[in-house]
C-alpha cells in the first residue's frame, strides 16, 4: 500500500520535477481539518500508487514553498502535472473531489 511522500523545501524540486503528476497537501499538525482529511490523502496515495505522487509538506517546517504558493489557509492541496501547477483546493474536499482533480491532472 502506497504511503503519502514526505515533502519538503529541500525535495520539493526534485518532485515536482518528477514526470508524475503529483498532489501536495500542505498542512501542519495543530490544523483540524487536515488532521480530517489525513486519511483520505494516505488513501489516496495506495490508489494513485504508480500514476501519480501524493506527497504532504508541513507549512510549519517548510517555509519556503509554502511562500512560493502563497499558501495562507491549510489544508490546501496543490495538483502539478509535468511541473507546473494545474490546480488547487483549499480547505477540507471530499475524497471524490480530490481525487477528480488528480485524474484530471493525470
Amino acid at each position: 500500500m502506497g504511503k503519502a511522500v514526505e515533502i519538503t523545501d529541500a525535495n520539493f524540486s526534485e518532485i515536482i520535477a518528477s514526470n508524475k503528476s503529483v498532489m501536495i497537501d500542505f498542512w501542519a499538525e495543530w490544523c483540524g481539518p487536515c488532521q480530517m482529511i489525513k486519511p483520505v490523502v494516505e488513501e489516496m496515495a495506495g490508489e494513485f500508487e504508480g500514476q501519480a505522487l501524493v506527497g504532504k509538506l508541513d507549512v510549519d517546517s517548510n517555509p519556503q514553498v509554502s511562500a512560493q504558493f502563497g499558501i495562507r489557509s491549510i489544508p490546501t492541496l496543490l495538483f502539478f502535472k509535468d511541473g507546473v501547477l494545474v490546480d488547487k483546493v483549499v480547505g477540507a474536499a471530499a475524497k471524490n473531489t480530490l481525487t477528480a482533480k488528480l485524474q484530471g491532472a493525470l
